[in-house]
């Protein structure tokens, strides 16, 4: 990826952004940034913490570098989707109503992190399992579903709908309303290690969907129109998610740095591109439409599809609406990384 300095004024729509729910986002992710100059930029932003949004828009422009991302060939335009905290049905026992489980991390799943070995694959890690001597790919998500994996035991919840099941390993987080009431979260514990595949872009290539029908909804419909051809079409990703139950609470899911994301302000991004915690620029436009989005985020989460320099994934929040917008979110990107002026480099 390559980095390009530009000033503030070059930034769409920046003088009219509510900068100040941008920088309070900003703000919840900087107790994980501890290297000294995000340390010192986070130090002096606190000290805006309860200012208006004016001097905290200064505070930026004196104190950060904007820089437009772009790919390794120099590309500027990528791609923005979006995802949000589901809400789901379940039980903590089955029964014929509830019948797809929801797995906590297997014992046999091995996870090897690569930088003590291999400095140049910072931010990789192997998973898989031991056979004999030697560390051989985890069970795919079919090998799953078909029960060959050692999973009995591991299950959290069990839950109704084997679709919103998927949707929600596609989304890493979400709630589950239990018969008596109680709302259980869940949230990302581990993988088994295999690429994310995407099932959307799989029917189009297929014929079977239209690049604008191959949204969260136009999946869903799909196999309720083809129930018989549904499990197949799912075990086409063979990437699995595991979960762990979360504290109850009513700020949203941590994210991959650590701390709660933030509504309509807070980005996954790939980090070996834009490093997690840093404020972002996103420029764009409203799932399905040209209406411009224009708004100061914060990079504070990853996911397996998340790959590339100019790629994105915007948090909307939790609930049928949110997921109504998520799910027909696949719109142009520009992105502007804004780092430390002791940081940035020309």
């Amino acid at each position: 990826m390559r980095l390009e300095p530009v000033a503030f004024q070059d930034l769409p729509g920046w003088a009219d952004d509510d900068v100040a729910a941008g920088f309070q986002a900003f703000l919840r992710g900087c107790p994980a940034l501890r290297n000294p100059p995000w340390a010192a930029f986070c130090a002096k932003a606190q000290a805006l913490a309860t200012a208006d949004a004016q001097a905290q828009r200064r505070f930026l422009e004196a104190n950060a570098q904007p820089h437009r991302v772009l790919s390794s060939e120099g590309i500027a335009e990528g791609l923005l989707t979006g995802y949000y905290e589901p809400l789901l049905r379940g039980s903590r026992n089955r029964d014929g109503r509830y019948r797809v489980p929801l797995y906590g991390p297997p014992d046999d799943l091995v996870s090897v992190e690569l930088t003590e070995l291999y400095p140049e694959l910072k931010g990789l890690r192997l998973r898989g399992r031991v056979v004999g001597r030697k560390l051989v790919p985890y069970h795919t998500r079919a090998d799953i579903d078909n029960g060959t994996a050692p999973l009995r035991g591991r299950e959290l919840i069990w839950v109704d709908d084997p679709v919103d099941a998927f949707f929600l390993q596609v989304q890493g987080s979400g709630r589950v309303r239990l018969d008596s009431g109680e709302l259980v979260r869940v949230g990302y514990a581990d993988q088994n290690g295999h690429a994310y595949r995407s099932v959307g872009r799989l029917l189009v290539e297929r014929g079977e969907l239209t690049l604008d029908q191959a949204s969260m909804q136009g999946i869903r419909a799909w196999g309720q129109r083809n129930p018989q051809k549904l499990a197949a079409l799912l075990n086409e990703n063979p990437s699995y998610v595991f979960f762990r139950e979360l504290p109850a609470g009513d700020g949203g899911p941590p994210g991959s740095l650590g701390v709660p994301l933030s509504n309509g302000r807070s980005l996954a991004v790939d980090p070996r591109a834009v490093p997690l915690g840093a404020p972002v620029f996103v420029s764009s436009t409203w799932p399905g439409t040209a209406r411009p989005l224009n708004r100061l985020m914060a990079a504070q989460d990853t996911g397996g599809a998340i790959r590339g320099a100019v790629r994105a994934d915007y948090f909307w929040g939790f609930g049928e609406e949110a997921g109504e917008l998520a799910g027909r979110m696949r719109q142009p990107l520009l992105l502007w990384v804004l780092l430390p002026r002791a940081e940035a480099t020309p």
